[in-house]
């Protein structure tokens, strides 16, 4: 992740300053062959594939700054974060996949890049490919894994990252419930908050928070990667030429990056995606099967789902969005803007909600079930007609054991009335009264939407 917030500024960044000062600053990215004698390796496909590595490098951060960020201990040299960025052959929308770093793999034959002796293919988790065999073997076993060619290789660490935010002024997270982590000492209230480069760092590493681990982790990091796009996007450091150089600079102090991604493909890319907005960006991971997969000597692993998987990585190849309509948003201020969704606990895609009109007015429970589906609720699509008394003020009729839905289904109908029913069952019931406006759109931190749980950036921003 922290190295995808590289690839935001590096991408955004070479389109607002001069090829002069690109050229000076690409000397400075540290190279590295990933490339070098591969075969069979698989077809182009459409679009650009970036792959994003973050390591766990800390080699440059002070004593006071491990301590305080409970960055102790020796780095395992492995990928801390694997991202596949999909950069659409219009230039109009990046696809950003997370790929679980213990995810089971089978490594191809190689030979390890420390010890120089030589491996036949055998299992490992992802993120140990890198330890084995450097950006070399990750880019082999994560071609052999998703059949999408790698056209770029970033790889970033901790210390580019945490200076990274602070030389952007920061950058503005949102949470719907208290996120606290003895591991990192993260330790945030509900709200809004402005992390600097330290805080951030603890953001995106925490993987104790919940039971979520680090499927939680990734999600946080997809939100991150928005909120840094809208950061930069809107601060006005890409149209100052002296502080986007010390961005950049500051940024490339830690990064290695593939010979050819050089100075003319960061000022062509830069210059194509210069109306970037975070609605241009759709964020997704890797769908797993829902149980772990315990390997004798690796411990327990994340097995992709064989049919979701399959169909993500060829939505990539033929570079199709992976969220229902694709970004909107993103071209210029005649594009159209969403508007803000509201958080909420429960995320509304794991909602069901029967409709009823309670009212006289014709059609009216077609238009609100439709309503509630649009911003993401488990509608049954076949509102029925209360057969009672005309209700003025919209109700939501609950199952109490389901009190938490029921909040976030209210907070899509402003000023309904909750109403808890005994042994409802898990099925919400919304009695659309004459007082019904519209629904406003609702998220939450844990969102899943679409066939491939993508969401894009300005659904996952502060409002």
């Amino acid at each position: 992740m922290r190295v995808a917030t590289t690839l935001s500024v590096l991408v955004l960044g070479a389109g607002g300053i001069g090829h002069a000062v690109v050229t000076s600053l690409d000397s400075e990215i540290s190279r590295v062959d990933p490339f070098k004698d591969m075969k069979n390796r698989p077809d182009g496909g459409h679009g650009l594939n970036i792959l994003v590595v973050g390591t766990d490098g800390r080699s440059k951060i002070t004593k006071e700054e491990r301590k305080k960020y409970r960055l102790g201990g020796a780095p395992c040299h492995c990928t801390d974060t694997i991202m596949l960025v999909h950069i659409s052959a219009d230039r109009e929308r990046a696809s950003v996949v997370s790929l679980p770093r213990d995810t089971y793999a089978e490594l191809p034959a190689h030979t390890d890049g420390t010890s120089g002796d030589k491996h036949g293919q055998h299992p490992v988790k992802l993120n140990a490919a890198y330890a084995e065999g450097g950006p070399h073997l990750t880019v082999r076993t994560v071609e052999s894994m998703t059949g999408v060619k790698i056209n770029h290789y970033l790889e970033v660490d901790f210390t580019s990252f945490m200076k990274t935010v602070d030389s952007l002024g920061g950058v503005e997270i949102c949470t719907a419930k208290p996120l606290k982590d003895s591991h990192t000492a993260l330790d945030l209230t509900a709200g809004t908050h402005k992390l600097n480069g330290g805080q951030a760092l603890q953001y995106v590493r925490s993987r104790h928070l919940d039971g979520s681990s680090d499927l939680g982790r990734m999600q946080r990091q997809q939100r991150f990667m928005a909120a840094l796009i809208k950061q930069a996007t809107s601060s006005g450091v890409l149209l100052n030429p002296v502080k986007l150089r010390g961005v950049t600079s500051t940024m490339l102090d830690s990064v290695r990056a593939d010979k050819g991604f050089g100075t003319e493909e960061m000022l062509a890319l830069g210059k194509a995606m210069r109306d970037f907005t975070p609605a241009s960006s759709e964020f997704t991971s890797v769908p797993v099967t829902g149980e772990g997969f315990l390997v004798k000597g690796i411990g327990s692993t994340l097995k992709w789902d064989p049919v979701k998987s399959k169909k993500l990585f060829q939505a990539l190849r033929e570079d199709k969005p992976l969220t229902p309509s694709g970004p909107e948003g993103r071209r210029g201020p005649q594009a159209q803007a969403r508007v803000p969704a509201t958080m909420v606990e429960v995320s509304p895609q794991q909602i069901k909600v029967q409709v009823y009109n309670a009212t006289r007015q014709d059609g009216l429970g077609q238009r609100v079930d439709g309503a509630l589906r649009a911003t993401g609720f488990k509608t049954t699509r076949a509102p029925l007609n209360h057969a009672g008394p005309e209700v003025s003020r919209t109700q939501v009729l609950f199952d109490p054991r389901w009190d938490r839905s029921a909040k976030s289904l209210a907070t899509a109908l402003p000023g309904c009335e909750l109403r808890p029913v005994d042994r409802q069952g898990a099925t919400l019931k919304v009695m659309a009264g004459t007082d019904y406006k519209a629904v406003r759109p609702v998220r939450a931190e844990d969102a899943h939407q679409g066939e491939f749980g993508a969401v894009t950036g300005d659904q996952v921003v502060c409002p």
